[in-house]
């Protein structure tokens, strides 16, 4: 997808645990359709 979150190298364990952190690798592999979706609803439904 076009919309690619940059992942970030921390000295702190702690920062690992932030949602941003959690979440990249999962939004990365989202498909075109879903990122690319108008709305919430359309999202879910595909």
């Amino acid at each position: 997808n076009h919309f690619k979150l940059k992942e970030g190298r921390f000295k702190l364990a702690i920062r690992k645990t932030f949602f941003m952190m959690r979440v990249v690798n999962h939004w990365h592999r989202l498909p075109r359709e879903v990122v690319d979706a108008p709305s919430l609803a359309t999202s879910q439904v595909r």
